[in-house]
């Protein structure tokens, strides 16, 4: 059985102290048995990432990073290389979110070589996928995930370990969540896609998350769906509350 991951992305959100608050808080009232059922990440912004690697040392919640360059370094201003988040105890990043595609103009390309650039500093990627509305009306939905898996995970090998979230981008933010149903269906699809790619095996092994306006209240039927692995946490993952709600309801649901 997949181990559930669930991962909270605070995009531009929370500096240096809020960070510190947040984290203290959340490792005095986590239980120790949610560890036993699921993996839980924190994705804060680059800032901030030094001073959680920092505080979560001593704790079994992993560290992730919102981005990354695919080069390990070089005369790219602004950038941020795997091997500086590799120093800093980064375990996952999230990589081809649709806000990174959409604002930041990145290609399937690009995308590709930093999934691979995480990989090869032995750390794990949250590959990102998903269609927009229109063309999810236009029923070209899985045509534009399948697109997105092929390309992300062209550079791997059957060794590698990655995650997909599937984030569909009407979903992101809006309020609108996919039912369990409509996210499941898609998740299965991209679990034969990888079989294509990597093997039954392979596919049966990865862990495929959702996103999209994930919530307390709507977590336990997402996770109760069999090709739902946990969840990349936007909004939601910004409140201590709400984020240890959302984590509780995801183990009740595993009874």
């Amino acid at each position: 059985m997949r181990k559930i991951l669930l991962a909270g992305n605070w995009k531009m959100y929370k500096g240096i102290k809020e960070t510190e608050i947040f984290i203290k808080e959340l490792k005095e009232e986590i239980d120790e048995e949610i560890f036993e059922k699921s993996d839980i990440a924190i994705c804060p912004p680059f800032t901030s990432l030094y001073i959680a690697s920092n505080l979560l040392k001593d704790s079994k919640i992993f560290l992730g990073a919102q981005n990354v360059f695919y080069e390990k370094e070089g005369a790219y201003t602004g950038e941020i290389s795997p091997k500086m988040l590799k120093e800093i105890g980064v375990k996952y990043v999230i990589v081809g979110h649709s806000e990174r595609r959409e604002i930041g103009k990145e290609d399937d390309e690009m995308i590709a070589k930093k999934v691979k650039a995480v990989i090869d500093e032995d750390m794990i990627p949250i590959l990102c996928v998903g269609e927009k509305l229109e063309e999810r009306e236009k029923g070209i939905e899985k045509e534009i995930v399948e697109k997105q898996i092929i390309s992300g995970l062209k550079f791997l090998t059957q060794r590698d370990e990655f995650v997909i979230a599937y984030e569909p981008v009407w979903a992101i933010g809006t309020g609108k969540t996919a039912t369990p149903e409509i996210a499941g269906e898609m998740q299965g699809f991209i679990r034969e896609k990888i079989g294509e790619i990597f093997g039954k095996d392979k596919a049966e092994k990865t862990r495929i998350l959702y996103g999209g306006s994930i919530k307390p209240e709507n977590i336990e039927e997402l996770i109760k769906h069999p090709e739902i692995d946990g969840g990349l946490i936007g909004g939601a993952s910004l409140k201590k509350e709400s984020f240890l709600s959302i984590i509780k309801n995801s183990i009740r649901s595993l009874k």
